[in-house]
């Protein structure tokens, strides 16, 4: 009887433990997203005290491997995402017992390309972005040759004679992806016989038109997207991608480049008219709720009118604000852990 009460006994103490496994939150993921989880942190802690959530910035794609790597409290409670999860990591999540996960859409952002405000003005069109960074570039009979342009007037006479240097985030990012999906491949699109290799093998469509110079004109720079808006500043020719929250928290010292003629701003990113708009995710673990200390609490936060709303302080950050129905959606997906499918996943 006294070694079934110790049984009993401990098995209470280990559940115990863990119900309060960690108490404080940990977060990963894009870099672009990370000042809106920041801000949204240091809020929930002055509201309800105690440990502040870790919020590191790791890019969308290696927030979405630490996430994804198991279910234990060992592993991150939320994943940053500057992209929709993909199908590939949704299964990969499923695979090592990561399978209730909650997905947020916490509002839009564009992509921008900028440039120092000292810099002489460019625009471009889509087409001549991707002449500019792509690896190699279609010729009329359907064969790819090197990238050789140098200067942006070798790609229009009418571009400014400065050296081509776009200093850009890494494969691991979701900036990465959304600059190649909704800038990139739109260039690669308008040269003829690309829809056709496109419909006829996506593998080699995405090599071709996905890839990205290696040649130094094309510049990784890491995660840090503060680092590319220092690049900026130094260098006055070179232009910059990054998510448009950066481009104005430092609208002092850089500007827009036009694409397609159209800068980003709340207005065209939110109707549109922007060709490089995006949408923003968090992804939470339904199963770590319970075991660390106040995430729920801390979603429904971050999806609250104060924070994410039109007039929210997520605004103040460089946030553009969901339309009210998505708004309402993302605060139900909040309150009740609603799952995402894989299925609703490419």
């Amino acid at each position: 009887m006294k070694q079934l009460t110790l049984a009993v006994v401990l098995g209470l103490a280990a559940a115990a433990g863990v119900a309060q496994a960690r108490d404080n939150i940990e977060i990963v993921g894009s870099s672009t997203v990370f000042p809106f989880s920041t801000a949204v942190a240091e809020q929930f802690a002055k509201k309800n005290g105690g440990a502040a959530p870790k919020v590191e910035s790791t890019g969308t794609g290696g927030g979405m491997k630490l996430f994804c790597s198991g279910a234990g409290v060992e592993t991150p409670d939320i994943t940053n995402a500057s992209r929709r999860m993909k199908k590939g990591e949704m299964e990969t999540c499923i695979k090592n017992g990561v399978t209730d996960i909650t997905e947020i859409k916490i509002g839009y952002d564009g992509l921008a390309i900028a440039q120092s405000k000292t810099g002489e003005p460019i625009q471009l069109s889509a087409r001549e972005l991707y002449l500019a960074v792509a690896k190699e570039i279609p010729m009329e009979d359907g064969t790819f040759v090197p990238n050789t342009y140098n200067t942006w007037k070798d790609l229009n006479p009418n571009l400014p004679a400065n050296e081509i240097e776009v200093i850009g985030p890494p494969p691991t990012s979701g900036t990465r992806d959304s600059f190649v999906e909704l800038g990139i491949e739109k260039g690669c699109m308008l040269f003829k016989g690309i829809p056709e290799l496109k419909k006829k093998d996506e593998k080699m469509f995405k090599e071709k038109c996905h890839t990205l110079r290696e040649d130094g004109r094309f510049v990784e720079a890491g995660e840090n997207d503060n680092l590319i808006v220092q690049k900026l500043q130094a260098n006055p020719k070179s232009l910059g991608v990054f998510g448009y929250s950066f481009l104005e928290q430092n609208a002092d010292s850089l500007k827009a480049v036009p694409i397609a003629g159209v800068e980003p701003t709340p207005e065209t990113v939110m109707n549109g008219k922007y060709p490089m708009a995006r949408s923003m995710f968090i992804y939470a673990k339904n199963n770590h709720v319970g075991q660390v200390a106040g995430l729920k609490e801390f979603l429904v936060e971050f999806a609250s009118d104060a924070a994410m709303g039109a007039d929210g302080y997520l605004a103040d950050k460089g946030l553009i604000p969901l339309p009210a129905n998505e708004l309402k959606a993302s605060q139900d997906a909040a309150a009740t852990l609603k799952t995402v499918s894989v299925n609703s996943l490419k």
